[in-house]
């Protein structure tokens, strides 16, 4: 065969451009004219929750963003595993403790819940939202006051879990998640505690180091193995009948103790850069506890300058950060005016978790628009935000957020306390925030684009990973926006 010359070849590529434009484009006015159709079904039905409930749980939506691994689990799966582990719970306070149980103090076998109703409902309850009574005790003490009493079910779980968070994703049509989780157990913080504080970032990095901070993280790195080696074991991955949770992706985020001495912050802070430039099933690192938490408020813009010294020896670690999850009157209002600002300017986040509070900031339509010009995402909780600020519909900045061009996507947060799933929220974007399905089709695709997975972009125009529309009730199922 001849090859062509230059001239030919400068001749051929443009025709060859317009042959694959020719073709593409009766695809794209086909996409268009299905997503529309698909978008009038949804507001043909928008009055009708039970139908919007259906249509939105077989959507496809992307990436869950935004997921602490302790709080997705529902509170029924901390039962069955208190009680196979033989754990202790006090019906009083509610707390679970390992054995032996302590009857002067009224512990009782965790495993008696399986047998008696009413335990087991008063346990549900009280490790969860579920029942909650604001008139009795705010969201914000409820939600927080959970983790403690189911903690000790978590030991020795994480495989579990995940396999639950992985399953309930697929049947949700999550097809991606980002778990927030400390792998080292807290061992990382330990040797900050041993180390003692020193307010020069170089020298108490080299001692961390030199304490043996890599080789406890080695160790957290074999046991985020072993958790995943139990999650495919659970859910029988590579087997004939295996569970749609193998097909859903994970990575994790390495997750900080905010409200702890700046020792162990530092040490944890440190914990997380280091392992997510070297274990690439950690992709970044988040700060967690409650934001208006004494130490989590004193130190705050502590924590940032923390962050900021280690990004400059990290470059390539991603940085997601709760930020502004605070709502006047819980805390002062000092309190509510830069922590979204130093989390985008000082602390490097490319993500900011919840900012409920943007509109107290100082100067909020410039850091709108900066978050705007940056691409910083915003993971927007809408049943947590409701739950434990008490904020939602029109008090609530999606709109805002929108209005800016700052990129956003919904996120679960704790959906095993809250009682919530990714489904849920789109149905809490559709009656709460009043978006339609290209809204929420736009927030999938966020989700996706602005993950910390390396490499392209999880989002694959025309691959498994892109949300499509669902079809009319007769249409036979979800299988695109053409079907």
């Amino acid at each position: 065969m001849r090859r062509l010359g230059r001239i030919g070849r400068a001749a051929v590529l443009p025709l060859a451009v317009a042959g694959l434009a020719l073709r593409a484009a009766p695809a794209r006015a086909q996409a268009a004219t299905d997503e529309a159709r698909t978008a009038r079904y949804l507001e043909s039905v928008r009055g009708q929750t039970p139908l919007v409930t259906a249509f939105l749980r077989d959507m496809p939506k992307g990436g869950d963003l935004h997921l602490h691994l302790s709080g997705a689990v529902y509170a029924e799966s901390y039962l069955g595993w208190a009680a196979e582990s033989g754990l202790c719970v006090s019906p009083r306070t509610t707390y679970l403790s390992p054995a032996p149980c302590d009857s002067a103090a009224g512990q009782v076998p965790a495993a008696r819940a399986l047998a008696s109703s009413s335990l087991y409902g008063q346990l549900v309850d009280a490790w969860s939202m579920r029942n909650w009574n604001p008139a009795q005790r705010s969201g914000h003490d409820q939600f927080f006051d959970t983790f403690g009493k189911f903690g000790a079910a978590t030991e020795g779980r994480t495989g579990d879990m995940l396999a639950e968070v992985a399953s309930r994703a697929a049947m949700g049509h999550v097809s991606y998640l980002e778990l927030m989780q400390t792998p080292d157990g807290g061992g990382v913080a330990a040797l900050g505690r041993q180390a003692g504080w020193d307010a020069d970032f170089g020298r108490m990095r080299q001692k961390l180091l030199d304490a043996g901070l890599r080789d406890t993280l080695v160790k957290a790195g074999a046991a985020l193995a072993a958790a995943e080696t139990r999650e495919r074991e659970l859910l029988r991955c590579g087997s004939a009948g295996q569970d749609p949770g193998c097909a859903v992706g994970v990575r994790w985020i390495y997750q900080v103790s905010r409200a702890r001495s700046p020792e162990q912050v530092f040490a944890q802070i440190l914990g997380g850069f280091e392992m997510a430039s070297t274990d690439p099933r950690v992709v970044g690192l988040n700060l967690v506890q409650p934001e208006d938490a004494l130490i989590a408020m004193r130190d705050f813009s502590l924590h940032m300058r923390m962050i900021d010294y280690l990004h400059r020896l990290y470059p390539s670690v991603k940085v997601a950060l709760h930020a502004g999850e605070l709502a006047p009157g819980l805390v002062p209002p000092a309190g509510l005016r830069f922590h979204i600002r130093e989390s985008v300017e000082l602390g490097h986040a490319s993500r900011i978790g919840h900012g409920v509070d943007v509109m107290n900031e100082d100067r909020p339509y410039d850091l709108l628009r900066e978050m705007a010009s940056r691409g910083v995402m915003v993971e927007i909780a809408l049943t947590s935000n409701l739950t434990i600020l008490g904020v939602s519909g029109r008090e609530h900045p999606l709109a805002a957020y929108r209005r800016y061009g700052v990129p956003v996507a919904l996120a679960t947060d704790d959906e095993g306390v809250a009682r919530s799933e990714m489904s849920m929220e789109y149905l809490r974007a559709v009656l709460d925030q009043g978006l339609g399905y290209r809204d929420l089709k736009e927030m999938a695709r966020t989700s996706l684009e602005h993950a910390f997975v390396q490499g392209a972009s999880a989002w694959r125009e025309g691959g498994a990973f892109v949300p499509v529309a669902a079809c009319a009730p007769a249409g036979g199922g979800w299988a695109g926006d053409a079907c």
